[in-house]
């Protein structure tokens, strides 16, 4: 808005190159970004729960399961696009510490689909849904400082 009122009064005279006008006209405003991310979150977790009730469908539940789950934790990843910018998210994915995660989360996405429509293996599809849950909850867990180190801490406690 305050572009368009320069333009207008004439006050904006600087040449401008078209990557900066484009990256300017494509940002979204805060309050934008919150209702993108809400909106693409409650989408991921409806897909979510629409797969766990399709799992009981005769047949064909465990296939419907798999790709609507996938879908809804690719949806619910891909929300927080939304609040950081697609840049920083696949710079932040891929930082050292939460590389192997990424890659994990990544190819449990793959391997459930295949499963699903390639190898059409109901088991595999479940035990990859499952490994998609745990890879995507380290992911996140990435995110919240000393998470991690705490989680590792319990399971040491509890299993020792």
């Amino acid at each position: 808005m305050d572009k368009l009122k320069k333009v207008l009064s004439g006050q904006d005279t600087e040449d401008r190159g078209g990557l900066s006008e484009v990256v300017e006209a494509t940002s979204l405003s805060s309050g934008t970004r919150i209702k993108g991310f809400i909106a693409c979150f409650a989408v991921g977790i409806l897909c979510s729960l629409l797969g766990t009730l399709l799992l009981w469908v005769p047949r064909k539940g465990l296939y419907l399961f798999a790709v609507f789950y996938t879908f809804g934790n690719i949806a619910s990843l891909g929300s927080t696009v939304f609040l950081m910018g697609p840049m920083t998210q696949l710079k932040r994915m891929f930082e050292p510490t939460r590389l192997i995660a990424t890659i994990m989360v990544l190819l449990c996405f793959a391997l459930t689909l295949c499963s699903a429509f390639w190898w059409h293996n109901k088991g595999l599809a479940l035990i990859f849904c499952i490994l998609q849950s745990l890879a995507l909850t380290w992911y996140s867990l990435s995110y919240i400082p000393f998470a991690r180190d705490a989680v590792k801490k319990c399971f040491t406690v509890c299993l020792a």
